[in-house]
C-alpha cells in the first residue's frame, strides 16, 4: 500500500495511520449514506420513467389510430395539406441536482397552434390526430427526461457503490493492518529502549 510505505516510523507514523483510518471510515459511512439516498431516488425515477413510457405509448397509439382514420377518409394528400400548417415544437428541459447528480427534473413543451392562414385539415379524424400527436409529443419529451434522469442517477448509484466497496474491502483493511504493524513496531521499539536503559543503568 503506497500510503503505508510512505508512513514515517514511530509515533508520528502511527498517528498518521490512525488519522487516515478515521478519515476512510468516515468517508465510507458518508458514501453508504449517500448510496441509500441515491437508491431511493433512483427507484422513484424508475417508477416515473415507467409511468411516462406507458403514457407515451398510449397517446402515440391513440394518435396513430386517428391518423389512420384520417388517411382512409382523405388520402395521403390530405395529410400533406394538414401538416403544412404546423410549425416546429419547442422543448425546454429543466434541470435539478440530487446528491451531486445533475439530471432533468421536468420539461416544458410548446406545441405551436396551427397558423391562421394555413388550410384546416380536410376531415375531423385529422383534426383529432393533430391534437393527439401534440399530446404524444409532450409525453415523449416527458419520457425522455425521465429516462435520462433515471440513467444519470443510476450511474451515480453504481459509482458510489464501487467507491464504498473499495474503501470497506480494500483501503480500510489495509490501513488497519498497517496500523497493527505500526503498533507492534512501536511496542517493540519501546521495549528495546527500556532494555537498553536498564542495561545502561546497571553498568
Amino acid at each position: 500500500m503506497t500510503g503505508a510505505r510512505r508512513t514515517p516510523p514511530g509515533r508520528a507514523g502511527r498517528l498518521r495511520l490512525r488519522h487516515s483510518l478515521d478519515v476512510a471510515e468516515r468517508g465510507a459511512d458518508l458514501l453508504e449514506q449517500k448510496l441509500r439516498i441515491l437508491r431511493s431516488e433512483h427507484q422513484r425515477l424508475l417508477r416515473a420513467q415507467e409511468a411516462a413510457a406507458r403514457s407515451w405509448r398510449d397517446l402515440l397509439a391513440e394518435a396513430e389510430s386517428w391518423l389512420l382514420r384520417g388517411l382512409l377518409l382523405g388520402g395521403e394528400q390530405s395529410l400533406d395539406s394538414a401538416a403544412a400548417g404546423i410549425g416546429p415544437t419547442d422543448v425546454t428541459v429543466q434541470w435539478t441536482t440530487s446528491m451531486g447528480v445533475r439530471h432533468p427534473a421536468a420539461v416544458a413543451v410548446s406545441v405551436p397552434a396551427r397558423s391562421p392562414t394555413a388550410a384546416a385539415p380536410t376531415n375531423t379524424a385529422l383534426v383529432h390526430s393533430e391534437a393527439a400527436y401534440g399530446r404524444a409529443v409532450r409525453a415523449a419529451a416527458e419520457y425522455s427526461a425521465a429516462h435520462a434522469a433515471a440513467e444519470l442517477v443510476g450511474a451515480e448509484v453504481v459509482s458510489t457503490r464501487h467507491r464504498a466497496r473499495a474503501l470497506r474491502r480494500h483501503w480500510i483493511p489495509r490501513l488497519r493492518e498497517a496500523l497493527v504493524r505500526a503498533d507492534l513496531a512501536l511496542e517493540q521499539a519501546e521495549h528495546e529502549d527500556s532494555v537498553r536503559r536498564r542495561w545502561a543503568a546497571g553498568r
